[in-house]
């Protein structure tokens, strides 16, 4: 059986983020033959120009990440309706300097949670379009904006609501079969 390595970003530097509680849970939940790796972003300097000539280790380190997994996955929250900063930062930095630009090609989606009714509905778009910018091969379908409550999610991962538990499994099935689609054509 072939086994990928998905990479994922945790979009919260909380040390509470309801976002890595929903990555410990999709992790649970994936089908067996996806493995997992935590892509780090919270010791990244803001990205500038000035560094493309010679990236600090963190930076350096992130693309090797990238550079090592079949897929990428982003469980993030929405800061103000957009994207939070530190996971702007981390996609600023890995699609630099041009030309060299991690993401292409790479299959990804996107997940995320918050409190709040619509989920994580609007901060997801804008990292669409920044994630089709930097030509990832963006999952579609099914999409993903998880309204979390404590009741339903615990903080090892497990969820106590049958219905999100059968939601989440089966985006994570679809995602993998969007990685084996994209693979197939397009082998990294």
């Amino acid at each position: 059986m072939t086994t990928y390595t998905v990479g994922y970003f945790v979009g919260s530097l909380s040390s509470r983020s309801i976002n890595r509680t929903l990555s410990k849970a999709l992790i649970r939940l994936a089908p067996d033959d996806l493995e997992f790796v935590e892509i780090p972003i919270k010791d990244l300097p803001l990205y500038s120009p000035d560094y493309d000539a010679d990236f600090p280790p963190a930076g350096t380190a992130l693309k090797e990440t990238i550079a090592g997994v079949d897929a990428v996955l982003f469980v993030s929250p929405e800061y103000n309706r957009s994207i939070p900063g530190a996971l702007k930062n981390a996609i600023d930095w890995a699609s630099r300097p041009w030309g060299q630009n991690s993401f292409d090609h790479v299959p990804t989606a996107l997940i995320g949670a918050s409190i709040g009714a619509i989920g994580t509905a609007v901060g997801q778009q804008s990292l669409r379009g920044v994630m089709a910018f930097c030509n990832a091969r963006l999952m579609t379908a099914p999409e993903a904006y998880i309204h979390y409550t404590p009741d339903v999610f615990g903080d090892d991962g497990s969820v106590h609501n049958e219905s999100t538990e059968t939601f989440l499994r089966n985006y994570m099935s679809e995602f993998r079969d969007h990685i084996v689609r994209v693979l197939t054509v397009l082998p990294r």
